[in-house]
């Protein structure tokens, strides 16, 4: 069984005025990554939203003296961005699951490994930004948990371009990853 990991595709992380945004090559993945969780969704496979949540003020937090205030909880920062979020808010009777996150990997601190055990998942399909940031945490800590990992590296992105081509050699390099790209008709 297999299941999509969307990380961090909000507002905050690719729009124009987002407070952490990789801007124009955040938004140059939005088709592959509404595509990508549509496909997914409509053929009824586990969905994961794994979204930042930071509180206003929290000074105390790790990333607060690595980066400004980003994906603060109640903001319109921490709404999936454009096609896909609209995309979801359609959604009518089509399963996903929301997954707030206090740090970079999408298993830390959340029950998502005992969500997807639950439903024997053993393959997973990675997609968001940033990454060399939250889409690397979430992957070593998968290989670590012992699941196949699939990078949609079209549909992955980050505001660091060196970051980003070093995550994906990492990903196939270092954890056995398989990069998969969509394939022009």
């Amino acid at each position: 069984m297999e299941a999509l990991i969307v990380i961090d595709y909000t507002n905050d992380f690719v729009a124009d005025d987002g407070k952490l945004t990789c801007g124009e090559r955040g938004q140059a993945i939005e088709e592959n990554i509404t595509e990508l969780t549509r496909s997914f969704i409509e053929s009824h496979h586990f969905t994961v939203f794994a979204v930042d949540a930071h509180e206003e003020g929290d000074t105390f937090h790790p990333e607060a003296s690595l980066f400004p205030p980003h994906n603060i909880i109640g903001t319109k920062g921490r709404k999936l961005y454009g096609k896909l979020g609209n995309y979801i808010e359609a959604l009518e009777g089509l399963p996903y699951e929301w997954i707030d996150k206090t740090r970079y990997s999408a298993f830390a601190g959340t029950n998502l490994e005992q969500k997807l055990r639950e439903r024997e998942i053993t393959s997973l399909h990675l997609a968001g930004v940033c990454t060399d940031i939250c889409v690397l945490h979430t992957a070593v800590d998968a290989y670590n948990k012992g699941f196949k990992i699939t990078i949609h590296a079209d549909s992955v992105e980050s505001f660091d371009p060196q970051g980003h081509e070093w995550a994906l050699r990492h990903f196939k390099q270092t954890l056995g990853a398989e990069l998969e790209e969509k394939k022009d008709d």
